[in-house]
């Protein structure tokens, strides 16, 4: 009885352990909503630039990519997004600032493009059904500031997210930046379903922008 027992006890005490972890990740949640939701609502944040960076202008522009969908995962007040649509894709964007997202609407029909650029209030890491997949998914600044705890169920979403074929397109900064991601956990985080192409270190604060792709299934 005993050990019998102590096994009970050793699972109840697991089982509050993790309920603990839930919590915590919940109110990490809360929190971490909380603080970018004020920080659109009293001002512009500072990376709320207004600007679509020259990497995205590069590869829809310069490199001619085809059209396709694209997902902006944490897209602020939809610079990026409405910018995609523009060009003839059909953007998602994603954020859980209700602020930001009502921003983004707006953006977006001031641009007569709500029919191409659509916006979903949720969680990066636990968005709703997304429909097909993309052949874009983009994040700018976003995934550095996923707590730890989420960011693998973040790279599920990404690899769920992107066609055979597509590109995930990643900005994200570095350490000793105190928000920093190594490169080494980003290409783990996507191991092995997308191959990193591209690493490009930023300038001023420790950064980098990364280019991943999804190989493209050949029929056999």
């Amino acid at each position: 009885m005993t050990g019998r027992s102590d096994a009970d006890g050793a699972e109840r005490a697991a089982r509050a352990d993790r309920q603990r972890r839930r919590d915590r990740a919940t109110l990490v949640r809360l929190l971490r909503r909380l603080r970018f939701d004020l920080r659109y609502r009293f001002g512009r944040p500072g990376w709320d630039t207004g600007i679509t960076p020259p990497e995205l202008v590069s590869f829809v522009e310069h490199e001619r990519t085809s059209p396709g969908r694209a997902l902006d995962l944490g897209c602020g007040t939809g610079t990026n997004a409405v910018y995609l649509a523009s060009h003839g894709w059909d953007a998602v964007g994603i954020d859980f600032s209700s602020k930001a997202i009502s921003l983004a609407r707006a953006r977006a029909s001031g641009a007569d493009l709500s029919r191409r650029a659509h916006f979903i209030l949720a969680d990066v890491s636990r968005p709703p059904d997304l429909g097909a997949p993309f052949t874009l998914v983009l994040d700018i600044g976003c995934l550095h500031s996923v707590p730890p705890v989420a960011r693998e169920t973040y790279a599920r979403v990404v690899a769920h997210a992107l066609r055979d074929g597509g590109t995930y397109l990643l900005y994200a900064f570095c350490p000793p930046d105190r928000y920093g991601i190594s490169r080494d956990e980003v290409e783990r985080l996507f191991a092995p379903e997308l191959t990193l192409e591209t690493f490009v270190e930023g300038t001023g604060r420790p950064s980098a922008w990364y280019r991943f792709a999804r190989e493209r299934v050949v029929p056999t």
